[in-house]
């Protein structure tokens, strides 16, 4: 209950303080709202540049994890056919 009369205070002042100081409002209105769009274009940017960092990684981690993959196969089907020639050699 405290808080709703709170709240239903806060919002006449501001209301009799915007009717009073309007101009000034406005004034700070508009020099808030250039800093505001700068700032979130900024953090955009970085943003971003962070994934397109993330995305570049993640490319260069697949292309080795395949190499390493294609080795270790390569390295089986090696072992592989050797067990084969030995078997086909013992009958």
């Amino acid at each position: 209950m405290k808080t709703l009369i709170g709240g239903a205070a806060a919002a006449v002042l501001g209301i009799i303080g915007m009717s009073i100081w309007f101009r000034e409002f406005l004034q700070l209105l508009a020099g808030a709202i250039p800093v505001g769009l700068l700032m979130g274009g900024a953090l955009a940017v970085y943003l971003g540049f962070d994934e397109l960092k993330d995305k570049w990684r993640k490319d260069d981690t697949t292309e080795s994890s395949v190499e390493t993959e294609v080795d270790r196969y390569k390295k089986e089907v090696d072992e592989l056919k050797k067990e084969i020639e030995s078997l086909k050699g013992s009958k």
